[in-house]
């Protein structure tokens, strides 16, 4: 956030050295994305529950943010490694709103935020959790064939990787 708050100083300075001629339709449309952005992301700022398999692992993830933001999702991508059934080890996340056309209709719309991204990323260390549709389809079929040595695995990635 404050990598983003510097940003937008930045460009409210520039402004005021720029003639009006020079400014482009898409830097203004930047400048709004970065203000929603903003407003999102201090409003991400409360503590998000932490239950499950995952219970005690800090995972990080990458979130791109288009131009054309919030007409299309953001990008995400978990930097951190995890065994998981639903975000592969190289960091892909299957997750239903980010994508940008979905068949069951949960996928993204503009009325969808940065908070449904984290909510979304959230649910899919709880509830959320899919092993009958899987991404990491061999994360899936160890659970349903040792679901303690699945759960052992979890706590070895979580020590190793997300501490």
């Amino acid at each position: 956030m404050l990598t983003l708050a510097s940003k937008l100083k930045r460009d409210d300075g520039l402004k005021g050295s720029r003639t009006s001629a020079t400014a482009s339709d898409s830097t203004r449309r930047v400048s709004v994305r970065d203000r929603l952005l903003v407003k999102e992301v201090a409003e991400l700022e409360a503590n998000l529950p932490y239950e499950g398999y995952y219970q005690g692992g800090k995972f990080q993830f990458e979130t791109e943010v288009p131009d054309a933001y919030n007409m299309v999702p953001p990008k995400v991508r978990c930097l951190t490694r995890i065994w998981h059934p639903n975000i592969t080890e190289t960091g892909e996340i299957c997750l239903s709103l980010l994508r940008e056309h979905s068949i069951d209709g949960t996928g993204w719309a503009p009325t969808r935020t940065l908070k449904d991204v984290v909510w979304g990323l959230n649910s899919l260390f709880t509830d959320l959790l899919n092993f009958d549709d899987p991404l990491n389809i061999e994360a899936a079929e160890h659970h349903l064939r040792d679901k303690e040595d699945f759960r052992n695995k979890v706590e070895d990635y979580i020590k190793r990787y997300a501490r």
